[in-house]
């Protein structure tokens, strides 16, 4: 993990930072300090996802203790930090990004406390950027295991119109089938046509089956 601990100086950089915190698009514009502080936060999180062999009360505790940081903020740096670490010719590594930052969306969009709809942006981001490693072509069972996780949150996304919040999750649960296919991938297949019916149910635009 020592790559996590020398990326402050270049990531700055990424940001634009003048004086007065301006340079970060989408009303997002974070003080250096505060930037740091964020930055921080998102290592150590992310080495409490190593650390916690999959045991999420690890991820949870620090979370606690950082709600304040559980904002959109978060989840824009979030995203511009995994765009400055992938790296081209390392797929190894980009495969070990990718694996942290589902696994820690997993943990973010359980985690009980703080916003709930915070939470589930930060999540989508997440799952977002793993998807950038995540392609179908390279690696297509990981690829449809996180578009199921990713209509799993747009489903209960909060943020956003509920009506498109519902074609994102349909989306993405199609996605999945693609290569969940009740011959290959029964029991994915089949927990993704559960999900899947279970947003028809409450489908806004369009049929419900």
């Amino acid at each position: 993990m020592k790559f996590l601990r020398n990326w402050l100086g270049k990531f700055l950089g990424l940001f634009n930072l003048q004086s007065s915190g301006d340079g970060v698009s989408d009303g997002i514009a974070p003080e250096k300090e505060i930037l740091e502080e964020y930055l921080r936060f998102l290592m150590e999180v992310l080495q409490a996802e190593v650390d916690s062999n999959g045991d999420p009360g690890v991820v949870y505790r620090l979370l606690g203790e950082n709600q304040d940081k559980l904002d959109l903020t978060f989840a824009e740096i979030l995203k511009r930090w995994f765009e400055s670490e992938v790296d081209p010719d390392n797929s190894e590594r980009n495969q070990f990004l990718a694996a942290t930052l589902n696994n820690f969306a997993i943990d973010i969009s359980d985690f009980p406390l703080g916003s709930r709809a915070n939470n589930l942006e930060i999540a989508i981001a997440s799952y977002q950027a793993a998807l950038d490693i995540y392609t179908r072509q390279a690696f297509p069972q990981d690829w449809a295991m996180t578009q199921n996780n990713l209509g799993i949150v747009y489903r209960n996304r909060i943020r956003g119109e509920r009506a498109e919040n519902l074609e994102m999750a349909i989306a993405s649960y199609q996605a999945a089938l693609d290569i969940y296919t009740r011959q290959a991938f029964p029991q994915d297949w089949a927990m993704t046509q559960n999900n899947l019916g279970n947003v028809y149910l409450y489908r806004i635009r369009g049929e419900r089956a």
